[in-house]
């Protein structure tokens, strides 16, 4: 098994070890992309003179990402207390200004741990000091099976946090047959976001609208009420349609088309814009796997008049 060590901006481990997320976005200026296996576990190296592996977490993409975008979807989960403190950590790593609308890289990784400082491993013995990213190591290998048997002896005493729920089978996110050391990953709020987001290809599964910021992942059964972070659970929706569809004014038919509740004009005496929609085809993914779930569907159905 081949698995990531990068190297760890200190504070941000530090200030992450403070709140435990439950995923973590491991952020670079840089807006080239990272490119690894579904699942990969993804360690984290901290700076000289620590020098030592202290936690990880496991890969589930790299996005490119407006920094705006990175700090509304994972908050805290950026390693940073606040929107202005980031942007000055990017600006102060890049050499350069940095602004909402930069372009970043952004490791999502979930269900992370962080190691009692007793239980720090020491960083490879062929690790170079010219290695200023990170490097992948192999399992087959003596040093990579080594430290991976260290880091795999201590996972068992920081068990993950969350609800059962938030376990989704890897079959049900990727079907490549990657070879990983999870069976099922648990989903956060903040790569759920993305994951719709990418799987819609950054358009309204109803108006087609590509504005990022605007684009709002929906769950079809709230999170509040047992509905998984999984792609058959939600859809990318613009604000002000996500809002209708919370509020059960618009749904989806089992036939993925949009159906308009006739309440918005008796109410609102209003709704020309979105009566337009009804009965429109949902612009799905790629994959019949993503289309929301029927059992999903039918229980958003029965709130809908």
């Amino acid at each position: 098994m081949k698995y990531y060590i990068g190297v760890t901006n200190n504070n941000w481990y530090n200030y992450l070890t403070t709140i435990k997320p439950d995923e973590v976005n491991f952020w670079r200026p840089s807006n080239k992309p990272r490119i690894l296996p579904l699942g990969t576990p993804f360690l984290f190296k901290l700076h000289a003179p620590v020098n030592c592996i202290a936690g990880g977490g496991f890969f589930f993409r790299h996005e490119i990402l407006p920094v705006s975008m990175a700090w509304d979807t994972f908050q805290e989960k950026n390693g940073l207390s606040n929107k202005d403190d980031f942007i000055s950590l990017l600006s102060k790593i890049n050499h350069t200004p940095i602004y909402s609308n930069t372009l970043i890289g952004c490791s999502v990784l979930t269900q992370p741990f962080f190691l009692d400082e007793k239980d720090w491993i020491e960083q490879p013995s062929n690790w170079a000091n010219s290695i200023v990213q990170g490097k992948t190591y192999d399992t087959e290998e003596k040093i990579g099976h080594y430290i991976w048997e260290k880091v795999r002896g201590l996972l068992y005493k920081y068990p993950e946090n969350g609800p059962e729920k938030d376990l989704i089978p890897m079959s049900d996110i990727e079907n490549e047959g990657y070879r990983t050391y999870l069976s099922k990953m648990r989903i956060g709020q903040g790569t759920f976001r993305l994951w719709v987001t990418d799987e819609y290809k950054r358009k309204c599964a109803v108006s087609g609208e590509k504005t990022l910021p605007v684009l709002e992942a929906a769950h079809i059964k709230p999170y509040s009420l047992s509905g998984p972070n999984s792609i058959n659970n939600g859809i990318l929706l613009r604000s002000d349609l996500h809002r209708l569809f919370d509020t059960n004014y618009i749904t989806i038919t089992p036939e993925y088309k949009l159906e308009v509740s006739p309440r918005i004009k008796e109410e609102f005496e209003n709704g020309k814009i979105y009566y337009a929609f009804h009965g429109k085809p949902l612009l799905l993914p790629s994959s019949q796997n993503s289309y929301p779930s029927q059992e999903y569907i039918q229980y958003h159905n029965e709130l809908f008049r």
